[in-house]
């Protein structure tokens, strides 16, 4: 396995690398749902690459980038272990140069559930993801299912800017309670992780009411609200029922494939989670 930290280091190494070539783009405090994600590449692959880089732009002044973990020599253990031919762990300073202004905006799709609650978090997204394809010159690039939105929002950049690029979307990984596996799930205490299980709980009861029958979109809201309400701790940003495609928000009776979706906080920890209802 080789580490680039440079662009010009990683564009030489990946030139001779045989196609297709897989890009697994992640922030690092790699765990099991990103080390699925390489498996996956890998399988589907010639040649597999990791970027492991903490976008600064995707972050608001308040949050947690300068905390955020970054353990680098499990990382690139992780990476070997999975078979990465090459991983790209680049300096801000080369990812975004002294003086750059550009930016990528995917427009109101970006603007809402997570945009609107983290002001420019997709742009940040976007314009980074962009860089990463054309750093990485990747045939395929994959993202996992539990940052849904983000999924939709890469996949309509992709289309709209023409990257000649298959973006490749796989299922979230979950530990043995439920809980979605993050690398922000370190931050909870004993009682926030305890009390964060009603996420998932919510959410597969919603699933089963869906399988029964249930259409109601108010309804399905409920279920998943009512559960994550009833824990102390919890301090819910929101719990939406929305357009597979659009993401606006379902009325009344649904009918076509829905992402129900939610965003909650334990302490100075936010988690996300999801699942399609499909028709």
């Amino acid at each position: 396995m080789q580490v680039a930290r440079t662009v010009e280091e990683f564009r030489a190494l990946r030139a001779v690398l045989p196609g297709p070539v897989g890009l697994v783009p992640t922030m690092g405090a790699l765990h099991e749902g990103h080390r699925s994600l390489m498996r996956r590449a890998r399988r589907e692959c010639a040649s597999l690459t990791v970027s492991i880089f903490v976008n600064p732009t995707q972050f608001a002044p308040n949050e947690d980038f300068t905390r955020y973990p970054r353990p680098e020599a499990d990382d690139l253990s992780a990476c070997e272990a999975e078979g990465v031919d090459l991983v790209l762990m680049p300096a801000v300073e080369e990812v975004y140069p002294n003086g750059a202004t550009t930016t990528v905006s995917v427009g109101p799709l970006s603007r809402i559930l997570e945009g609107a609650s983290r002001p420019g978090h997709f742009d940040g997204v976007a314009t980074v993801v962009s860089k990463l394809l054309n750093i990485g010159q990747p045939d395929r690039a994959y993202f996992g299912q539990k940052d849904a939105q983000q999924l939709l929002v890469i996949r309509r950049m992709v289309r709209d800017l023409l990257f000649p690029v298959e973006i490749v979307g796989c299922p979230i990984v979950r530990d043995e309670s439920g809980l979605a596996l993050s690398s922000r799930n370190v931050y909870l205490s004993e009682e926030e992780c305890a009390q964060a299980l009603s996420l998932s709980r919510g959410l597969r009861r919603a699933e089963a009411a869906w399988l029964g029958g249930m259409r109601n979109a108010p309804a399905l809201r409920s279920l998943v609200h009512d559960d994550i309400a009833a824990q102390p701790l919890a301090r819910i940003d929101y719990v939406s029922l929305a357009d597979m495609e659009t993401l606006g928000e379902c009325e009344g009776r649904v009918t076509r494939d829905a992402l129900l979706s939610l965003a909650v906080r334990f302490g100075t920890t936010r988690l996300i989670d999801n699942t399609t209802l499909r028709v």
